[in-house]
This record gives C-alpha cells, structure tokens and sequence, in this order.
C-alpha cells in the first residue's frame, strides 16, 4: 500500500501537466513499512489519463513499472524490470486507490 504525500502536480501550460512522487510503501495491512517509491507520471488525457513511470523500492531490490493511471477507476501497469531479487521480473502491477481522497492506494506487483 502506497501514501501519497509527497504528490505534487506541475501545470507546464498547453503542453500538459507533471505528477512527481516519492512516497513511503507499507505492507498490505498498513502497518509496517516496506519501501518506497518514486516516478513521474505526464498528463495524456485532461481529467482522465496520466502516463507513468517509477521505481518501487524493496530490501531485497528494485521493481521498475510503466503505464496508464487513470484518474477514476482501477489501472494495470506493465513491470518493465528490476534488480537484485527481481532481476529480469516481468509483469503487471495493479494499482487502485483506497477510499476517496487520493491519499492511499493499493498496489498489486504479479510477476511471471
């Protein structure tokens, strides 16, 4: 599970917006912390539609993942690599939010 605190959106004008990230990540339960995270997602669709990419950060190493979050509604993201541990991971990562306020999501890695 991921808190979003440290989201921030960049209005770049016309050409479209910038979500930066680098958030703490906690086990499935919401108690202890596991990691973190960090990326950047550009705008694709005003109001619909980011394109993103970032890295997941475990002891046991790095996930790296790339794709569409979608401003309502559930997202499948492509895991594109890693290290250590996950050397070579292929994947998907499925992410959805908690609640209603943005703040929290739940991230599901699947790695074949």
């Amino acid at each position: 599970m991921g808190h979003a605190t440290t989201d921030a959106v960049t209005d770049t004008g016309a050409s479209g917006d910038i979500l930066t990230f680098a958030n703490e990540v906690y086990d499935a339960d919401d108690k202890n912390k596991i990691g973190t995270d960090q990326g950047i997602c550009f705008r694709t669709v005003p109001g619909k539609a980011w394109e993103c990419f970032w890295t997941l950060s475990l002891d046991k190493g790095q996930l790296t993942v790339e794709g569409p979050f979608y401003d309502s509604g559930d997202s499948v993201l492509a895991i594109t690599g890693g290290t250590g541990e996950f050397a070579g991971a292929l994947g998907e990562m499925a992410l959805s939010a908690r609640g209603t306020k943005g703040d929290a999501y739940n991230f599901v890695y699947r790695i074949k």
